[in-house]
């Protein structure tokens, strides 16, 4: 597993709105990919998580400044990507994409004076790929690959852990492009599943 830990990006604290853009399962339909990115733009989101079938290197160039969709200030540090299934050309994918790696990726966010002052992210491409150990300690837990949107809290002892599938954002399934949205503002962390219109 791969671990990321990332200092605040500001010091605000939990006043400040701090959300996530999460999707997954792009499978090189670019208008689906970009008009989701250009969402998180527009709702200015402090980071991306992508769950990974991103599919060929032409694809993965959208996730970089140089595509000029998301704010220069997310990368690379606020730009997270996994390989999935699909991912065949990883050489060309980890040329544009240094930071994409083999999940589960663990990413543990500081956000002072939000909750215990930290998130920790765990995300995979297929929920079963997932090992117990990884999924220790987690608040939220990413998963993609069955393209089907969902939210779910699930209780782990004393607390609760929101597990979320983006759904596709390719479109290609269930002809909708789903994202989610992580908000990190409030005690604990909640999300919203966003249909993206063209």
């Amino acid at each position: 597993m791969a671990w990321v830990f990332l200092a605040p990006w500001s010091d605000t604290g939990c006043n400040a709105a701090m959300k996530i853009g999460i999707l997954s399962d792009t499978h090189d339909r670019l208008p689906t990919f970009r008009r989701a990115l250009q969402l998180f733009a527009r709702l200015e989101v402090d980071a991306v998580f992508h769950a990974g079938d991103l599919i060929a290197p032409f694809a993965a160039k959208l996730l970089t400044a140089d595509a000029d969709i998301l704010p220069p200030k997310l990368f690379p540090e606020h730009v997270h990507v996994i390989y999935g299934n699909n991912d065949g050309e990883r050489d060309g994918l980890k040329k544009i994409l240094p930071q994409i790696v083999d999940g589960p990726l663990r990413v543990t966010l500081d956000t002072p004076g939000c909750g215990s002052g930290t998130t920790t992210v765990a995300m995979a491409h297929f929920i079963d790929w997932f090992k117990p150990d990884d999924l220790a300690g987690a608040d939220v837990v990413i998963s993609g690959h069955d393209h089907t949107p969902s939210i779910q809290s699930r209780p782990d002892g004393d607390r609760d852990v929101l597990f979320i599938n983006p759904g596709e954002c390719c479109g290609w399934v269930n002809e909708r492009c789903t994202v989610a949205l992580l908000d990190l503002s409030g005690p604990s962390p909640k999300a919203d599943l966003i249909d993206v219109k063209g």
